[in-house]
């Protein structure tokens, strides 16, 4: 088996999503199981304990037990918890820990002050998605305006959580609303320096295979736009 070669660039792009294990590209706005790999692998070490607090259905924690990483994953839709728990039903030889958790990432309330050594993980885009049917503190039910609100909570939680001199990482999208770009990206960004977090790195990861394309493309022409085909990924330093 070839060694796997992590990304040397602030550019990534990944036109095979990436299909080992158990990973599936089925659920609508997971990322590739080659950005946790990467993130995971250049920010924490084997043992150490990374938090998916959006952990939808399962992709990073999926990487954590591959790759011999204590991983918590915590979500409020139950849905997306059940899809997750059979993704990470398969056997390793490592004797790391995979916890799964129905919870809210704006109130970590089970998760102690400065115990995380890595948190890797990937909000919905504000109301761009929804992943579940309304729920009480789904953020993929609130206007960018809200979102961004909800997000200075998800951004203080991280901070408390995370050890010192540890990273968080995070990747997120801009949106746009008649016609007009909203950079949801550096707004999001933006609400976590202001939690305390240093900027590591500034990702630019190209996007492929959205099932929207064909839609946005119809609208491009009407509307006079150009179409985003690029995500952010943000490394930040506490």
């Amino acid at each position: 088996m070839n060694k796997y070669e992590l990304q040397t660039t602030s550019v990534w792009k990944f036109p095979d999503r990436g299909h080992w294990a158990t990973h599936k590209g089925d659920y609508r706005g997971n990322w590739s199981p080659h950005i946790p790999k990467n993130l995971i692998l250049k920010y924490s070490k084997p043992n150490e304990t990374v938090l998916d607090c959006f952990v939808g259905s399962g992709t990073t924690l999926i990487e954590c037990k591959l790759l011999n990483r204590n991983g918590i994953g915590i979500d409020i839709n139950q849905t997306a918890l059940e899809i997750a728990k059979n993704r990470l039903n398969f056997n390793v030889l490592n004797t790391n820990k995979i916890l799964l958790q129905k919870g809210d990432a704006t109130k970590l309330s089970t998760i102690e002050s400065n115990s995380i050594d890595f948190i890797c993980t990937h909000p919905p885009y504000a109301d761009i998605i929804k992943y579940s049917e309304y729920t009480v503190g789904d953020l993929s039910h609130l206007s960018y305006n809200d979102f961004l609100f909800a997000i200075k909570d998800v951004a203080d939680e991280c901070y408390r959580v995370l050890k010192n001199n540890k990273f968080c990482s995070f990747m997120i999208g801009d949106i746009r609303k008649m016609g007009s770009v909203i950079p949801l990206g550096f707004l999001t960004m933006q609400e976590f320096i202001k939690a305390g977090f240093t900027v590591k790195e500034i990702i630019i990861k190209e996007q492929f295979n959205c099932q929207s394309t064909n839609y946005w493309k119809e609208q491009s022409k009407r509307m006079n736009f150009y179409l985003l085909a690029h995500e952010y990924i943000f490394v930040l330093n506490k």
